[in-house]
């Protein structure tokens, strides 16, 4: 059968850490991978007590509003006004299925096809999926140790690039581990105001930071500033509750599309949200737990990879949020390394899955938060075993080349899942 596909879909590129996902989900494999809470920090008794008491209330089984339970985003406009040191209120609020859905929304509000996008390099690739389906212009700058390098963004800004949004994902990036540091966010909110664009900021993780306060948020900085954010890494994913915060005119326009799209989200799950989030007490308390558990994982994490891989890597020194990055320093090309770490049960995600411009074929991006620190260690014992193995391999194959007299080398078997 021939079903015609929107020509929207050509230039959208496939997700390989969903494709990952398949072979990580192997009982025998230790994942890496996927940017996963920890199961074991979900709070699962206070959710259900919570749904209990929602589902009590037959006004929480019906349709609701498209912006969003006004509960929930009188919760919502509280707590983003602290961090942004103004008040805001109920309608300053648009609730969203999960912070997917809000970028989604943003995108298909305000770029038309050809419409210049900054995105980062590393970038979140649910954010290049969202803009190659609404037909962006694509431009990288780079994301360095203190987050996107709004330097080198001023530099294509002077040279007459005009773009229509700019997307970063400022504290404890996906997947660079990186922070966007206090002087390049005044300064992005600056460039904002100079040249017209709208910075999309993306910030689920911000409340994990490890040690501290959150970061102050760019929105802070101006007001041509989009927030976005999510319950799915503070509280748990299967809620897809999400929100943003911006200018009127667009959270206007954005609740008309929404309607297109969903009528409304799932009441339910937002008077969940809205309670958790309101017991100020608890999820104090419950943020607490999650940063500290965060903290001993990377520490963990990092401190074993340094043992088993000595010179050979460099790994970024996580201060918040899930993930810390690798570059390997001996010519290891992690997409290579790959098979041979699933077939010791151990799974991680190459760089260049996060690659727009520039080549990121030596990095990989590590995820700390799925698993406890035992469970770490073994799996960096794996990975370094996976290495060790392709580093010979690589040997063989070289010294095979040099002689005349070698029979052909041949790497064993890629990645097959041991079972459907």
């Amino acid at each position: 059968m021939t079903v015609h596909l929107s020509s929207r879909l050509r230039d959208v590129r496939g997700s390989a850490i969903r494709d990952l996902l398949a072979l990580t989900a192997r009982d025998d494999v230790i994942s890496l991978a996927g940017g996963l809470p920890g199961t074991e920090l979900l709070p699962r008794e206070r959710i259900a007590t919570a749904l209990a008491t929602a589902a009590a209330d037959p006004a929480n089984l019906q349709y609701g509003e498209t912006i969003g339970l006004r509960q929930l985003r009188e919760v919502l406009a509280a707590t983003e006004g602290a961090r942004l040191g103004r008040t805001l209120t109920a309608t300053d609020v648009v609730v969203t299925s999960g912070s997917q859905q809000a970028l989604d929304l943003v995108a298909r509000t305000m770029i038309d096809a050809g419409d210049v996008v900054v995105v980062e390099d590393p970038v979140y690739v649910g954010a290049l999926q969202v803009f190659q389906a609404a037909g962006a212009a694509l431009h990288a700058v780079p994301v360095d140790a203190d987050g996107m390098d709004v330097d080198a963004l001023a530099d294509l800004l002077a040279g007459g690039l005009r773009p229509r949004l700019v997307h970063t994902v400022s504290s404890f990036h996906n997947p660079r581990g990186a922070t966007l540091d206090d002087r390049r966010r005044a300064m992005l909110a600056a460039l904002a105001d100079r040249y017209g664009f709208v910075v999309v900021e993306d910030d689920p993780y911000g409340l994990l930071s490890f040690e501290g306060p959150p970061p102050v948020p760019v929105a802070a900085h101006g007001d041509r500033v989009v927030r976005l954010g999510s319950v799915s890494k503070v509280v748990a994913p299967a809620l897809r509750v999400g929100w943003l915060t911006g200018p009127a005119p667009l959270l206007a326009a954005v609740e008309r599309l929404k309607q297109c799209s969903d009528l409304c989200g799932s009441t339910l799950n937002q008077a969940v949200a809205a309670e958790l989030l309101s017991d100020v007490p608890w999820f104090e308390g419950h943020l607490g737990m999650l940063r500290a558990a965060l903290r001993d994982r990377a520490g963990t994490l990092t401190e074993a990879v340094r043992e088993a891989f000595g010179d050979a890597v460099t790994c970024s020194v996580p201060a918040g949020g899930m993930f810390c990055w690798l570059e390997f320093t001996d010519g290891t090309r992690p997409a290579e390394l790959l098979p041979h770490a699933l077939r010791n049960g151990v799974g991680f995600v190459p760089g260049d899955a996060f690659a727009v411009n520039r080549p990121l074929d030596d990095a990989a991006r590590l995820c700390f938060a799925s698993n406890p620190a035992a469970v770490l260690r073994t799996a960096v014992h794996r990975l370094a075993t996976a290495w060790r193995e392709h580093r010979q391999l690589r040997r063989n194959v070289e010294s095979c080349g040099k002689s005349s007299n070698c029979w052909s080398v041949t790497p064993s078997s890629p990645m097959t899942p041991s079972r459907p």
